[in-house]
């Protein structure tokens, strides 16, 4: 595992799964079970870190590794269900948020897939979840192109014969380690290698204006007293069941928008999301003058090279989303003003190469940081805000269409909701998880996201008609 995937595998616990999934709703009718099972089998051989299971190394002396699963059954993974009438879109959440809430077996390849039946107009679903030490939002949607079709009818191949490769024993594991944390004790303590290090002139250079954008309103929100006030409800303590919801935009709601009023795409949809959690604090009789609701924002790391490869490339920025402001084409201007200096702070750095140097850290300290994280009290963000682009062109599953795509994104580390937002064809869906038991009023965020892009687009029509007046 690189450092970033064991990192996810470390925050893992009995209240905290670590998993990304997703619920893929298609046309009818829905297909046999066995159908869908011989599908995935044949495709395996595509993705072949879903037959394989994570080998910790003893004492953490190294990170986990991949081995392949002697016992992989694939009817273990793949589930079959059904809603209670109506099968409308609150049953469907209700189901999928159930299933979200459940940890993954970590003794098994760590995914799962579950054909639900008796949704309305005569549809079904694929409700899906894979562990995030495995896979990234974008590597996410690779793989969703790999189990998905591009045409109603390809050809379909017979699953092919698979025997496991044998996995390296415990005691050999233990002594490869060993060598390896004798021969480089540089690396062992976390210090990078020569070629590494001669790398590291520009990286410093980079930083140093990364530091100038980035770091100054970081650090003031940690100082006692400093920086924006935040809301104290959406962090602590987390419990082990889920509630998560979704709502839409489209496409051209977002162009409407980017045309009028400026900003880019995620620009926009960081706006609308703002207004969400501005009628969730006001709701909750938190909201107060000057108030933000600070967002990570994870930026992907990855390449060309990096495309295919079933493994997290990611990094993250943080930002304050204005909900004190009361003017949503105000709120969009700051949010644009702060993804600039993100930018500016993020172009300088070669992020790829800065990520990739946790993979020097000593992966028991590696370990420790991961679980630390995972636990204490975070007074740094209140939430977190994850846009994955998907595939513009229709997908297919045993010659059914997929017609919406809603994402799951976990909650962790003392931060009680996330929002993920997938976009498919012409629509983004904003898929909203929360801890149950502190978000009784999650559909709150939902609607609030929907009315913060009907208030943009009101407002980009207004523009539009200023405009005209002027000409």
């Amino acid at each position: 595992m690189s450092a970033m995937d064991a990192m996810f595998y470390y925050m893992e616990g009995e209240n905290t799964p670590m998993h990304v999934g997703g619920v893929a709703v298609l046309e009818g009718p829905a297909p046999a079970y066995g159908d869908l099972v011989r599908l995935l089998a044949a495709k395996m051989d595509q993705v072949p870190r879903y037959r394989q299971v994570i080998k910790p190394v003893p004492f953490q002396l190294g990170r986990p590794i991949w081995v392949d699963d002697p016992h992989f059954q694939l009817l273990y993974h793949v589930r079959h269900t059904s809603l209670p009438k109506p099968g409308g879109p609150k049953q469907l959440r209700n189901l999928a948020g159930r299933v979200f809430a459940q940890r993954l077996d970590m003794t098994k390849p760590v995914w799962e897939a579950w054909l639900v039946e008796g949704l309305a107009d005569d549809r079904w679903a694929l409700i899906s979840k894979a562990h995030h030490c495995m896979i990234d939002g974008e590597g996410s949607t690779e793989l969703m192109q790999v189990i998905f079709d591009l045409e109603r009818e390809p050809v379909r191949h017979e699953p092919s014969d698979w025997t496991p490769s044998a996995a390296p024993s415990t005691l050999s594991l233990t002594a490869e380690s060993l060598v390896e944390t004798v021969q480089e004790p540089l690396r062992a303590i976390g210090v990078p290698s020569l070629d590494d290090l001669a790398k590291l002139p520009a990286a410093l250079a980079g930083v140093a204006v990364a530091i100038k954008e980035l770091v100054p309103q970081q650090l003031a929100q940690l100082v006692p007293g400093g920086g924006q006030p935040t809301p104290k409800s959406l962090n602590g303590p987390l419990g082990p069941n889920r509630r998560w919801v979704w709502t839409d935009a489209t496409m051209a709601e977002v162009k409407t928008i980017r045309t009028a009023l400026g900003g880019t795409v995620n620009d926009v949809i960081l706006a609308a999301v703002t207004r969400g959690y501005r009628d969730l604090v006001a709701g909750r009789g938190e909201l107060v003058p000057g108030m933000v609701v600070r967002s990570l924002v994870p930026v992907s790391t990855r390449q060309a090279s990096g495309r295919g490869q079933v493994n997290n490339q990611v990094t993250s920025v943080v930002v304050d989303l204005p909900v004190a402001e009361d003017d949503p084409v105000r709120r969009l201007q700051l949010i644009r003003e702060q993804m600039d200096r993100n930018k500016r702070g993020m172009g300088a750095v070669d992020a790829a190469a800065i990520v990739g140097l946790a993979d020097y850290a000593a992966p028991t300290l590696l370990a420790l940081g991961a679980r630390s994280m995972s636990r204490m009290p975070n007074r740094l963000t209140q939430t977190g805000t994850t846009n994955v682009p998907g595939p513009r062109v229709p997908l297919y599953l045993l010659g059914h269409q997929l017609v919406e795509s809603h994402p799951y994104v976990p909650v962790f580390a003392g931060v009680r909701v996330a929002t993920g937002i997938f976009s498919y064809l012409d629509t983004f869906s904003f898929g909203i998880t929360a801890d149950f038991d502190s978000f009784p009023d999650v559909d709150v965020i939902a609607d609030g996201i929907r009315a913060g892009f009907d208030e943009l687009i009101d407002a980009a029509a207004v523009g539009e008609g200023q405009v005209a007046d002027q000409s």
